[in-house]
């Protein structure tokens, strides 16, 4: 069986090509796009320059000597533009929430990933400290110290004053059994 020959249980090539290409376009261009525009939108610039552009329609249309209207009826246009306006800026609005809606997502994952590392931290530290303050509990404190430092002090005077009483009354030569008569 040669290469050519074609097999049933893999589907054919048939190497066709659409006869509407599709426009291809960068997403994050586009949703950039989309975001700048939806920022200008919210603005009161753009209400400003919306208002005097609808103002100056209608004035136009209804002041304006009638071989020089563009507008017979100046309500109709109007409002089919400002639809078309509105049928385009809609979607647009919607990405760039869209867009914003994907950061505060992510945002939001980070912001628990720190709060759940800075939970962790603060356990640990907890229970350090727990664990400092029993074995603080446990250490001698300098006033401990300084009493038992004197009742060693005072144990030992007593007992040099008991050997100093018993040398008294011992015989010469007791002192040191090291010394021997020559």
């Amino acid at each position: 069986m040669s290469d050519r020959t074609p097999r049933l249980d893999t589907p054919k090539d048939l190497g066709r090509k659409p006869l509407v290409r599709r426009p291809s376009y960068n997403a994050d261009t586009f949703g950039v796009f989309a975001e700048g525009f939806a920022r200008y939108m919210g603005t009161a610039r753009f209400l400003m320059w919306m208002t005097a552009v609808v103002v100056f329609w209608i004035v136009w249309n209804v002041a304006a000597p009638r071989d020089l209207r563009f507008d017979d009826y100046p309500y109709i246009f109007l409002t089919l533009v400002l639809s078309l306006q509105a049928s385009y800026a809609a979607p647009l609005i919607l990405l760039a929430q869209n867009r914003q809606e994907a950061r505060d997502r992510v945002i939001a994952g980070q912001d628990r990933q720190a709060d759940a590392r800075a939970h962790a931290d603060m356990e640990f530290l907890a229970r350090e400290v727990a664990s400092l303050r029993m074995a603080v509990g446990e250490v001698a404190t300098r006033d401990y110290l300084r009493s038992e430092l004197r009742s060693l002090l005072a144990e030992l005077e007593e007992r040099g004053q008991e050997r100093g009483q018993e040398r008294g009354q011992s015989h010469p030569g007791d002192d040191d059994p090291q010394e021997t008569p020559t």
